[in-house]
């Protein structure tokens, strides 16, 4: 959801897509295992996928105890907080918001109480029938308390909670339109559902006798779990002590992954759907590479997403790679400036000129996306202050000329400056001596299996058809 505009005079954001949102959920039968602690991890190895809010929701096999608010991982818990959460069963969920402002009240998990007791929900993706979904609920006699979607999923499975848990989440999912990939828990059961087309990742691992559910696998890795599989688009995953189960929702004609989960989102440590994401980047660079004309003597990446595919690029180039722009790791996506007159500084503050390896150089720079060209217009003009002699800037995804309706936080279309502008004055708008971007040829050269991903951003051919008139509105108007 966009920041009001008295809002946005005093941040700095990045002209990049942001993600939704990312979940994990841990289920064990030992009623001595913490799973608080180990949840708390799991969500710092996915602080890349939300920074606004963090909350943790675990289960003792009786009670549920959660405990969430703004901020980072490690603002919004310490060691005090954690030996509270006592329970062998625990969901985590770091949000970026996309439906729903960024408030408190949208934090999530989200805790409800219907017939069956206490569930929590923990969601990552969007809805594009949000709105005539909350509608008809609110006419039905449902009480709303946020403005995020994740509320709408639980009154549904709140609606049909007589019937079997199983058949509760088949029937609620039924009405749901859009990506979801979520976590829900009882008072002794986990469950994870990805939606028909597989817009959001999810994978099942294990640790010890621990099951775990998460939005990447890096989390396995992080704290010594394994790695299963991937969960199937469509598919609902049972954990409870019976063990492991699965269910089915009606197939549809095709999956559609997004393909920015590759380009941006996910750390390059992890596999999706299994593709490794940083060998995903380094063949995106192979293709860049292919498409670049020009002359140069450097290729530097814009740290962290550009590392891999800047790879990729001086590897086919044969131009070297070296790094020309530190990032400081200790500022968020998103930072409050003290005073208005700093606000050119924003970009300084986060990524600051290696001048010895730029100086007299001519420079490849290489980014995932320009979005709006603003912040791309100030890299630029940073690197030619420390003394760059030309600046050719490659961009590993082709233009992005339609906005997303399935989690990533993108502009109205206006906003967008490749649907209104072409190459050329996009190059002149951000000030760069080229500007090359990699085409859907070389795009899904590099991405195996291609007919598997959602490219609605570069194409506008929507997988799932956006019904929802006042969703539609609220999305164009708001995000």
């Amino acid at each position: 959801m966009m920041k009001s505009d008295a809002v946005r005079d005093y941040l700095i954001l990045e002209d990049q897509q942001e993600e939704a949102c990312g979940v994990f959920g841990i289920y064990s039968n030992d009623p001595d295992f913490e799973a608080a602690t180990l949840t708390y991890l799991g969500l710092y190895a996915l602080q890349h996928r939300g920074q606004e809010s963090a909350g943790i929701v675990v289960s003792d096999g009786q009670h549920l105890s959660i405990h969430k608010n703004m901020g980072l991982v490690s603002q919004v818990f310490n060691r005090d907080i954690l030996e509270q959460l006592k329970g062998r069963i625990g969901i985590g969920h770091v949000r970026y918001s996309t439906t729903g402002s960024s408030l408190f009240a949208n934090a999530q998990p989200l805790a409800a109480r219907c017939s069956r007791g206490m569930m929590a929900v923990a969601h990552n993706g969007n809805l594009v029938n949000t709105e005539s979904l909350r509608i008809r609920l609110q006419n039905e006699g449902s009480v709303f308390q946020t403005t995020t979607d994740t509320e709408v999923i639980i009154n549904l499975i709140a609606r049909h909670s007589r019937d079997s848990l199983p058949n509760a989440i088949i029937k609620a999912t039924a009405e749901l339109k859009g990506s979801y990939s979520s976590l829900i828990m009882t008072k002794d059961t986990l469950i994870g559902v990805r939606d028909p087309y597989g817009v959001r990742p999810m994978c099942l691992g294990k640790l010890s006798n621990a099951y775990i559910l998460a939005s990447e696998s890096c989390v396995f890795s992080s704290i010594g779990a394994r790695f299963i599989r991937d969960v199937e688009p469509g598919e609902i995953i049972f954990i409870d002590n019976d063990g492991v189960r699965s269910y089915h929702l009606p197939k549809v004609n095709r999956r559609a992954l997004c393909v920015f989960e590759y380009i941006y989102f996910a750390r390059p440590d992890s596999n999706i759907d299994g593709i490794n994401v940083h060998l995903a980047r380094k063949a995106m660079g192979n293709e860049l590479a292919k498409l670049f004309k020009g002359e140069a003597d450097v290729v530097i990446p814009v740290p962290d997403s550009g590392v891999s595919t800047a790879i990729g690029f001086a590897e086919t180039s044969g131009i070297p790679y070296d790094i020309g722009l530190i990032k400081n790791t200790y500022v968020g996506r998103t930072f409050i400036q003290p005073q208005q007159e700093l606000r050119d500084l924003g970009v300084r503050i986060k990524l600051n000129p290696v001048e010895s390896v730029l100086r007299g150089k001519r420079v490849v720079i290489i980014d995932d996306t320009i979005v709006r060209g603003t912040t791309s217009g100030k890299i630029i003009h940073l690197l030619r202050d420390a003394g760059a002699k030309e600046v050719h800037m490659c961009v590993s995804a082709p233009p992005i000329t339609h906005p997303c309706y399935y989690g990533i936080d993108t502009s109205v279309r206006k906003e967008l400056i490749a649907s209104s502008h072409s190459i050329e004055e996009i190059r002149r708008y951000i000030g760069a001596d080229s500007l090359t971007y990699l085409n859907m040829e070389g795009l899904l050269q590099a991405m195996v299996p291609k007919e598997e991903l959602c490219l609605a951003c570069f194409n506008g051919e929507y997988p799932i058809e956006i019904q929802d008139e006042h969703n539609d509105k609220y999305l164009l108007e708001e995000r």
